[in-house]
């Protein structure tokens, strides 16, 4: 791929990510006017600079970005944003990119997760005792009967768009720097 070209998408990569996070923080949601343009720009750039091959490098990214988030997503864990934000990441960074972007992502998320729990130790508190009460009344009676939270509790919110915008510049910036090449 042509050098100029490289430099392009990350830029634009990290507009979207950047954009993507902002809104995530300031409104819990990543917009769909701003992956499925990102997911589009990225899926015809590299259509245009490498024909077929582009094409199947930009679309297998993509499929992989929303598969490695769709199962959190349909369990609640997070939005379909992240999930369609992750698409357009692997639609331009392509399937071995996005799988590398997504592991530094999930640890940055895990870091996130904890900093968020300590902070707010008082909002989790009935969530792990509940969680322990649903376990012991799994081990004692072999039936799984999910021990519902107050519906007034509110619920400390995890803007992973934060997390999916760290973990992939991070990538990129390592990939691109020529500091460390990763073996996949």
């Amino acid at each position: 791929m042509n050098l100029s070209i490289d430099v392009f998408l990350i830029i634009f990569l990290s507009i979207i990510l950047i954009a993507a996070a902002v809104n995530d923080l300031r409104f819990q949601k990543i917009p769909n006017l701003l992956t499925y343009p990102a997911m589009a720009i990225a899926l015809g750039c590299h259509v245009v600079m490498n024909g077929l091959d582009g094409l199947l490098f930009s679309a297998g990214g993509l499929a992989l970005g929303i598969a490695v988030l769709i199962l959190p997503y349909l369990m609640g864990g997070m939005g379909a944003g992240d999930a369609k934000l992750m698409g357009a990441v692997g639609a331009i960074l392509g399937a071995r990119g996005v799988f590398i972007a997504f592991l530094f992502t999930a640890i940055i998320g895990g870091v996130y997760a904890l900093i968020l729990v300590l902070i707010k130790r008082q909002h989790f508190k009935g969530f792990f005792t509940r969680q322990a009460a649903t376990l012991k009344t799994f081990i004692f009676t072999r039936q799984f009967i999910p021990i519902p939270g107050d519906s007034n509790e509110k619920k400390p919110k995890l803007c992973y768009g934060i997390a999916i915008a760290l973990g992939t510049l991070f990538s990129v910036f390592l990939e691109f720097s020529g500091y460390c090449k990763f073996p996949i």
